[in-house]
């Protein structure tokens, strides 16, 4: 029997996209919130002895996690084989280490409370800092697939003469990497980050890449002012028709807006957080993963 896959409200475009790409039956669960704020649900749907997929991405996670772990629990009791997991963002990964007493280190607890009702994950460049891979916290097979490729296809096919910019050395090998693929040089920026909204990026010297397009590329998009640091520095220097490409693209606050006023020439972003600037597409990527967890 093929697998269902189950999306929830607002991963209805990937969760289709994924469905395709991995020959398993669709759904949407029905789900809605009571006058109270409790969260009502309902699969309406064959689930005994069937693998079910529920995909959701995990940005603004705190009301998403109920309903998700809602949703996988009554798959069990209604009869499921297993149940897994596609988070294209995953979320609570900022956390990793207790930097002043009493702190939680949430990323460790999010980590136990997922894996104690799903039997595997499949996620997107997770913000992976102080662990090495995923399976230092999360206990459940967990695969995490990397968008670069899909950005690299994306800049060969849509930027003349590209100059891939990394906004902080911490994108330094991730950045070296969509350069290679796609055939560009590219270029790192140092950073010194004072608080949480306040962020000044080096000058870069742009005489050598006179005639290519500056296109700066950073895994997640949050308050965005990291790469509108950048942005003025770039501009400051005398580049122009940047482009901006983020694998998660959130966007909190007004986000997108600032970064649009800064007079960029596109914003790009992967389709794992849903919003108007997707237009890289990792389904692909994210299917692949889903296969080979499924077959061990």
């Amino acid at each position: 029997m093929k697998p269902l896959l189950l999306a929830l409200p607002g991963n209805e475009a990937i969760g289709e996209s994924l469905a395709g790409a991995l020959a398993a039956e669709y759904a949407i669960p029905e789900t809605r919130q009571f006058p109270d704020g409790e969260t009502y649900l309902r699969l309406n749907a064959d689930i005994k002895a069937r693998d079910i997929i529920l995909v959701c991405s995990l940005d603004r996670p705190d009301p998403k996690f109920l309903p998700l772990i809602f949703l996988a629990e009554t798959a069990r009791e209604m009869g499921a084989r297993s149940v897994g997991l596609i988070c294209p963002y995953l979320a609570y990964m900022r956390q990793d280490a207790r930097f002043k007493p009493g702190e939680g280190i949430t990323s460790a607890y999010f980590a136990r409370a997922l894996g104690q009702h799903f039997d595997w994950l499949a996620t997107v460049d997770p913000h992976l800092h102080r662990y090495r891979s995923l399976s230092e916290i999360y206990a459940i097979p967990a695969a995490a697939v990397h968008a670069g490729p899909a950005i690299a296809a994306w800049v060969r096919d849509h930027v003349p003469a590209p100059l891939i910019i990394g906004p902080d050395s911490e994108s330094a090998q991730w950045v070296a990497a969509v350069a290679r693929e796609a055939n560009a040089p590219y270029i790192v920026l140092e950073k010194h980050r004072h608080g949480d909204r306040k962020v000044e990026v080096s000058a870069p010297d742009m005489q050598p890449w006179r005639g290519r397009t500056p296109v700066l590329v950073d895994d997640i998009i949050s308050t965005a002012h990291t790469l509108i640091a950048a942005t003025r520095r770039l501009l400051s220097a005398g580049a122009s028709g940047i482009i901006v490409i983020g694998i998660h693209g959130l966007f909190a606050d007004r986000a997108y807006d600032e970064l649009r006023a800064m007079g960029v020439s596109q914003i790009v972003s992967c389709n794992t957080v849903t919003h108007p600037s997707n237009a890289i597409d990792v389904t692909a990527l994210l299917a692949k993963a889903v296969e080979k967890l499924t077959r061990a």
